[in-house]
């Protein structure tokens, strides 16, 4: 929870600047690159992150990588060590995460997910998009996959909203309204 509440100040600190100098998209990428380079690289993360090293040779590891092998902008490069600096390096994950909400939120874009028995044709999933983007307002961007527990339908996840058009669903809510009428 605390590690959250971290990422979150975070993110929004590096909105701030992207904000104001028009980088913020540029930012988005350039942190993604660097916690997916984490991630495929855990010698590189362990270099970076393992107590067992000491402080400064960490910190030198992330200079060289950041400034010399990957030429982020002045920005990224001051943000990322300013994390290392502050102990929040193992939060990057999480406030890549929220930064990239944040930009969506700048840009008009809500993201979604598509749940469903089978899989859709392409048309089915544009029609569901643009009505989600006329309720919203907003462009949608979904992530469809298929789950056959649902036994047929589809849900449908945006933010806190969730819409549950499943057989599954249907059925366990006829299975309790018959419970209830049998316990009257």
């Amino acid at each position: 929870m605390i590690g959250l509440k971290i990422a979150r100040r975070y993110a929004k600190a590096l909105m701030t600047i992207g904000r104001e100098d028009g980088q913020a998209e540029m930012y988005k990428e350039e942190l993604g690159f660097f916690v997916k380079l984490l991630d495929e690289h855990k010698d590189l993360e362990q270099a970076i992150s393992n107590p067992l090293y000491d402080a400064e040779s960490r910190k030198k590891v992330l200079q060289v990588v950041v400034e010399q092998r990957l030429n982020l902008s002045k920005v990224m490069t001051s943000f990322l060590l300013l994390c290392f600096d502050k102990g929040r390096i193992q939060y990057l994950n999480d406030i890549y995460t929220f930064y990239e909400k944040l930009t969506d939120e700048l840009a008009n874009i809500v993201r979604a997910d598509l749940v469903s028995a089978v899989e859709l044709p392409e048309e089915s999933i544009a029609r569901i998009r643009a009505a989600l983007s006329e309720k919203t307002g907003k462009e949608v961007r979904m992530d469809v996959s298929v789950d056959p527990a649902l036994i047929g339908g589809a849900v449908t996840r945006i933010g806190d909203l969730v819409l549950d058009g499943s057989v599954r669903t249907q059925l366990l809510s006829l299975q309790e309204s018959l419970q209830r009428s049998e316990n009257i």
